[in-house]
């Protein structure tokens, strides 16, 4: 992982799907501002190991909550624990998910779109409905990740595109209700970042070489984006500096989505 010492952030936040990928990056660059984390997942070994890798020798601390986000009862189990643990919570980013295989809505069935909204979706109703009470009394914040699909669409993924944009909904409608009580809540949308699940991808195709470049050439930065600087990103949502910020969809994807077809050859006029 890329150095991800920032400014001080005395924050308790629980992240969900926290083991590897964007969770992952999101606990790194938090638990090196400081913060305590709690990071829930259904894999315990990984879990675990990623937990005291990143409190070995930074200013937070980390630990592990085994969850599975579809079982709403123990996504309330782990927020009960975090606040039993550290004394509150100011903090929830709601990360877990999955990107299915792509392609046509002739070949999901009504169940995999069903197991999908569950995964994507109902897990971050129900964290939120279960960590509100606990941040209301700390006027904290909600990060909820979508993509940057659910913004623009995404070919042969009908199932993940609607789910992604359901959360975009969420955030938006929760951040008008949440107001009165002081919580703010925002939804951070990533273009195409280098995650396990990517490097899956990748390596499904007949050249993955060639398949990295083009990956690389859709964003004017000429490279996909780190799973950190996505943290960095929920960093700062969650910090006293947002404070004025609520209901926003906050893209992070080097300008993917900017002009027309790919962006190939960007640095050859860049100097």
């Amino acid at each position: 992982m890329r150095d991800t010492t920032v400014g001080h952030l005395d924050k308790v936040a629980l992240i969900t799907g926290g083991s590897m990928g964007i969770g992952a990056g999101c606990a790194s660059v938090f638990v090196a501002a400081g913060a305590r984390v709690a990071i829930c997942a259904r894999g315990r070994a990984a879990g675990e190991a990623l937990a005291a890798e990143l409190s070995a020798g930074r200013p937070g601390a980390c630990n592990f909550e085994p969850c599975d986000v579809t079982r709403p009862e123990e996504l309330q189990v782990a927020i009960e624990r975090t606040v039993a643990r550290y004394g509150r919570l100011d903090c929830l980013i709601n990360n877990a998910g999955w990107h299915p295989d792509h392609r046509p809505i002739d070949e999901f069935s009504v169940g995999d779109f069903e197991s999908l909204l569950r995964l994507n979706l109902v897990s971050y109703f129900a964290a939120s409905k279960y960590a509100l009470p606990h941040l209301r009394r700390v006027h904290g914040s909600i990060i909820n990740i979508s993509s940057l699909v659910g913004e623009i669409g995404q070919e042969r993924a009908v199932t993940y595109v609607a789910t992604k944009a359901a959360i975009i909904g969420l955030t938006k409608a929760l951040a008008i209700d949440e107001a009165q009580h002081g919580v703010r809540v925002n939804a951070v949308l990533p273009g195409t970042i280098a995650t396990p699940l990517l490097d899956h991808f990748i390596g499904s195709t007949p050249n993955p070489p060639a398949m990295k470049s083009f990956l690389d050439s859709w964003q004017w930065t000429g490279r996909v984006g780190e799973a950190e600087e996505v943290g960095y990103a929920c960093l700062f949502l969650a910090s006293d500096q947002a404070g004025y910020i609520t209901g926003v969809e906050l893209i992070v994807s080097g300008g993917q989505e900017l002009g027309h077809g790919i962006k190939g050859g960007v640095s050859d006029f860049r100097g």
